[in-house]
């Protein structure tokens, strides 16, 4: 039996909204041992009104639900919780479970580099235990609070709560999803699980109707929804979701491709930071660029940081849009 269900049974007495005397003291025992390093037995004793006696008695409770109580020596003795081999169930007041709570939408939705995924995750369990009255001071605090907003597009964190449940429960999906192209469509997949690359969030799902397995933005995902029953998890290809998706995302071909001459040596131009793209030498002195993306202005830009002169060939709306922001930077200094 594991540690939580051990601590379970052993509390298999509080039975609705009564709990045994013992039983109480133990969690009272618990809480106070959660909130400091070090305790005084007598102290610990006093707190809890019981004998010495009594303290030892439920501390060796503890040790055989799996919670690592150690004995600290010394003119007095006490108690010490360190940390053990695995997470112990934790007792938490209103304001610490709110602040959890908090810290981990706050993450999710400013994209901290590294702990997007699992704060999610972290959130999705925590939310499934809070109590009405204080799930309802979380929402609170998350339509107010503000955060410098990160590079990218951003996901609602409640989109990504609901994904992550369903790629756990292995519950299908329903949502609104607009294609690169502007295209609307109805999807109804088998979540497999969140990817984060850079600052975007990514669905791997197995697509029930087009039966196959498809990658999806989740900022352009809208009203996601259980669509009811369960599934049988399917074996992705290469068993790898951030793999699959970079492996999708180099396959898609970008809106624009960008042809344009460099006044440049290749071999000069080749360790320039926001290259991005493939150089053939034309000459000595000259050599063609190519690029592409989804973003025109994006593509100017980053064309234009070569910090060399420059031709732009091709597709026609990347040379009309060079040609306005030439004509806007050239109102900005005359």
């Amino acid at each position: 039996m594991g540690l939580l269900g051990r601590y379970l049974a052993a509390t298999s007495d509080i039975v609705n909204g009564t709990m045994t005397e013992t039983s109480g003291r133990l969690l009272k025992l618990l809480s106070l041992l959660q909130t400091r390093r070090d305790w005084p037995g007598g102290e610990l004793a006093q707190r809890l009104g019981v004998s010495g006696r009594t303290v030892r008695r439920d501390v060796e409770r503890l040790r055989e639900l799996g919670y690592p109580v150690d004995a600290v020596t010394g003119p007095t003795g006490g108690y010490r919780l360190h940390a053990g081999t695995a997470m112990p169930p934790l007792l938490l007041d209103d304001d610490e479970a709110v602040a959890i709570a908090v810290g981990l939408r706050t993450a999710a939705g400013a994209s901290v580099a590294g702990i997007e995924e699992t704060s999610i995750r972290a959130l999705v369990k925590l939310e499934q235990v809070l109590p009405s009255h204080l799930r309802r001071r979380v929402n609170a605090l998350g339509s107010v609070l503000a955060t410098l907003p990160a590079s990218g597009p951003m996901v609602d964190p409640e989109a990504l709560t609901t994904i992550a449940s369903a790629c756990r429960d292995r519950e299908r999906l329903r949502f609104a999803y607009r294609s690169r192209d502007a295209q609307e469509s109805r999807r109804h997949v088998e979540p497999h699980s969140l990817v984060n690359l850079g600052r975007r969030w990514y669905l791997v799902a197995w697509d029930c109707d087009r039966e196959g397995w498809r990658t999806f933005r989740v900022d352009r995902l809208e009203r996601a929804a259980p669509a009811g029953g369960r599934f049988e998890p399917r074996m992705l290809p290469g068993r790898d979701p951030a793999a699959f998706v970079a492996a999708r995302m180099k396959e898609m071909p970008a809106r624009y491709q960008a042809r344009v001459t460099v006044h440049a040596p290749a071999a000069e131009l080749a360790g320039r930071r926001y290259l991005w793209g493939t150089v053939a030498e034309l000459g000595e002195a000259t050599c063609e660029y190519r690029t592409s993306d989804d973003s025109l202005e994006w593509l100017a830009m980053r064309i234009g940081m070569l910090g060399f002169e420059f031709e732009v060939h091709e597709p026609p709306e990347l040379v009309a849009r060079c040609r306005e922001l030439a004509e806007r930077f050239g109102r900005a200094v005359t």
